[in-house]
This record gives structure tokens, sequence and C-alpha cells, in this order.
């Protein structure tokens, strides 16, 4: 990656935009990238805990996955690189089959390498082949069932812990993001997760131990919402704790691990390898949206990205952090300030590494009330699924077409209702990846026996709008059903 160019006197005048090869002064640049880092950084850690996962490690690796992508697109894109949200569902199912973190990580770390050989496919071959496999309406309904695959989770496990502190957190995500302009609303999911922690310390304070569900105990009890019990032994410097599995009990809801290493499982990777679908549609959004912001055609440069991504990852994964992504919200960063420096992006990830480096932090960030959680991920998730909609409306997706609204509907519905097929005692496929599947091969098998006409129409690639449907009768010319 070459080095980057002073931006004029290296101030940012109205009007002006700093292109990816560009920075501002180191002082600023240093402003810039610290803006990025409290961006990112609400969600880097909170899925990770969603996950199982310890974010002290998460946040750490995400620094380091950043890094990575930003040399091997040779700072061409200006990314960064933190937790994925998509695979909080695949930590669902391993764990609910009898899974522990090295068996989630094992398996998300191949959905890493699978997402390389897919940059690279594009890098040689074109974008073409995968649209071609993964038209928007397999990808957005791939999508919308990981995110409300969820919805029992949220049901089950952190909603009950304190209804009415996830209630208030639910409002106060909705009211921060929907009703405060400009950077803060961009953050609101941290913004609310700071709020839901005071709120719940001020709870216990006030009113004492809560009865409800315990998500460390599996049942009722009477806990303090807040336990600092793990953050006054955690030390200040240091770094993430190293666990061995084999000897350690572990429990998904409460326990959160650090270094391990990866175990490999083919039950268990089938589950994660579907999520590879939302990852690419996710970094060609972010490449596209780059693109349209720098003024710039990146084209060229959307298998390299989609590789880095999978390498990042790799190496995320393989130490027993969760695979990353690229972040909308620093693309909001970028759009709010004009500024593309991936020099800023440089400095937020060696920022993040050294966040990595205090227990003190994960500790703190592990000690997450459960209401705190089911009003954020209340949310969260149902958004998630929501941006399999989003990819249908963008892409002039028709359902009055059979070819998109059969095969779609039955994989949407195996995968939010978690329904399995049993092939034998040790393994079963269901939930996300039998949706996926379903989804994926159904769509194609009746975009192969579907008339020439009806198949056409089904890309989506071309939205009409001045006409009601594409269902024709032939004698009266009317729109039919």
């Amino acid at each position: 990656m070459a080095l980057w160019t002073l931006h004029g006197d290296g101030q940012l005048k109205p009007g002006e935009v700093v292109a990816p090869g560009e920075r501002l002064s180191w002082g600023k640049t240093v402003g810039l990238g610290a803006q990025h880092v409290v961006a990112m950084f609400g969600a880097t850690f909170v899925f990770p805990l969603l996950m199982g996962l310890n974010p002290q490690l998460a946040v750490m690796m995400s620094g380091v996955a950043t890094l990575i992508f930003l040399l091997v697109v040779q700072g061409r894109v200006p990314s960064y690189l933190g937790s994925s949200a998509s695979f909080v569902g695949v930590a669902t199912a391993i764990y609910g089959a009898g899974g522990n973190p090295a068996d989630l990580t094992g398996a998300m770390l191949w959905v890493g390498v699978l997402l390389f050989i897919v940059g690279v496919i594009i890098h040689f071959a074109g974008s073409r082949v995968i649209h071609k496999a993964l038209p928007p309406v397999v990808t957005g309904a791939v999508v919308m069932l990981i995110g409300f695959n969820l919805a029992p989770v949220v049901a089950g496990t952190y909603w009950p812990q304190d209804q009415w502190v996830a209630l208030f957190v639910m409002l106060v995500v909705v009211v921060l993001s929907v009703g405060v302009k400009g950077f803060l609303g961009r953050i609101a999911i941290f913004l609310s997760l700071v709020i839901g922690y005071v709120v719940s310390w001020l709870a216990d304070v006030l009113t004492g131990p809560i009865t409800s569900y315990s998500a460390a105990a599996g049942e009722v009890t009477t806990h303090l919402r807040v336990d600092w019990s793990g953050v006054d032994a955690a030390a200040w410097v240091g770094f993430p704790p190293l666990t061995d599995l084999t000897t350690w009990q572990f429990h998904a809801a409460t326990n959160v691990v650090g270094i391990h290493a990866p175990s490999f499982n083919v039950a268990f990777a089938l589950i994660a390898l579907p999520v590879v679908i939302a990852l690419i549609a996710e970094n060609t959004g972010h490449v596209k949206a780059v693109a349209e912001m720098t003024g710039e055609n990146l084209d060229r440069d959307m298998g390299r990205a989609i590789a880095a991504d999978g390498i990042g990852s790799v190496v995320a994964t393989a130490v027993g952090a969760g695979p990353t992504t690229t972040y909308a919200e620093n693309i909001g960063v970028m759009a709010a300030t004009r500024v593309y420096s991936t020099a800023a992006y440089v400095v937020a990830a060696l920022v993040a590494i050294l966040f990595g480096f205090s227990p003190k932090f994960g500790a703190i960030v592990s000690a997450t009330p459960g209401g705190v959680l089911g009003g954020i991920t209340v949310v969260l998730y149902g958004m998630i699924g929501l941006l399999g909609a989003k990819i249908w409306k963008e892409n002039g997706v028709d359902f009055g077409n059979p070819v998109n609204l059969v095969p779609v509907s039955a994989g949407i519905i195996i995968g939010i209702g978690n329904v399995s097929l049993q092939f034998s005692p040790e393994f079963v496929l269901g939930g996300i990846a039998l949706g996926t599947i379903v989804t994926v091969a159904v769509y194609h098998l009746a975009a192969t026996l579907a008339p020439k006409e009806l198949r056409d129409a089904a890309g989506g690639a071309v939205l009409i709008v001045d006409e009601p449907g594409i269902w024709t009768d032939d004698d009266t010319d009317e729109p039919g059903r």
C-alpha cells in the first residue's frame, strides 16, 4: 500500500473531498480515526457478546483484519472491518446442538475460506458469475431468514431477564436512531447500550436485586442486574484471556471465552456456510457505496475486497474471535466528513488493537445486563432481517412471478421456524442452513422448469413501474392474478 499524499496544506476546506490515497495533517487524521473507532465500537463488541465470544479479542482482531484489508485492496477501498452480525443465529444453532465456542469459530473459519475463494473468482471471472448463481431474490431471502431466525433468542434468553429495562432500551434505540441527527444517530446502538447499562445499575441501587430469568442459572432466580465481580478481578493491561475449552465448562448465555483454537465439525460448518451469501451482499453493497461517494470506479476492486474480508475473517476466527465484515457505520462517517482517506482507517485499526490489550475493558463489556441486550437485539435482529427486503426493493424483485415467490416462501419459513431434516442421530440439517439450501436450490429448479417468459422476468434487474404486474391474459390483455 502506497503512502498517502498530503491533501493541499493538510486542511479540509469547504466543498473539498479527501481521496483514499490522500490524508490531512496527522493531527486531523488521528481525530478522524478516533471517530471511526467510536462508529464501529458498539456493534463490534455487541455481536461477539451475543455469540458467547470475547469482545476484547474481537475489537483487537477487528483492527488486525482492517489492516489486512487495506493492504490487500492496496488502499483503494476505505473500509473498517468489524464483527459481523450475520453469525449470531449460527452461534445459537451450534450451541443448541451441543457445540461450544471452538466448534463455532471452526465453523465460521470455513466461511472465511469460502468468502476468500468467492473473492478470487470474482477478481478473475467478474461479478456476473456470482450474480447469476445468487440473484437478488435469493440474496434478500437468505439475509432475511438469518435475521428473523434470531427472534426466539430475544424472546427466550434476553428479554425475560429484565423486561422493563429491555422495553426502555428498545425505545432509546428507536429515539436515537430516528430522532437524533448526525454522528450520534449513527452510533445509536452504542449509546443505547451505555444508557441501558447505567439504568440497570441505578435499578439495582434503588430497588435491589431482580427476581427473573437468569441466563447463568437457566431458571428464575433473585440476582443483581449488573455483576462486576469479573471486572474487579480483571487487569487493566494484558492480552485477552487464554481459554482451554477441553477442560472448561461452557454456558452459551453467560460465559465469554478468550483466545482458543477452533474445532472443525462438518455438521456445524454446514450451518455456518450459508452466511457467506449475506457477506457477499454486504461487501458488494459497501464497495458500490464507496464508489458512488468517491466518484471512482471500484468494480475491478470488488474481488479483492471480498477476498480481503475472507482473509481477515480466517485470521480472526483462527485465534477465537468472530468473523469480520465491512461496516456501514463507517460509511456514514465518511459521508458526513467527505474524508475518504485510508490513513484514518489505519489509525482506527491501531487504536482498536490497543483497546484489545485491556482485559478490564473486556470484562466491563462482558458484564452487560441481559435486559439491555434484549432491548438492543429486538431492534437489531429485525433490522438484519429487513435488510433482505431492502435488497428486494432496490433490485426490483417482482413477487407476482411464481419463480420468485414460491421457492423463497418455502426457504424463509424453514429458516425462521427452524424446520429441520434429520439424516442420522448425529447429523441434523435445519434452520438457516436448510432454509438457505432450499431457497437457492429450489429457486434454480423453479427457474429451470418455468416458461422462458417467466424465467427472463424473474431476475429483478429492471423494475417496470408503468404496469401493474407481469401476468397478462392473452385474450383480454388485462393484468391477471
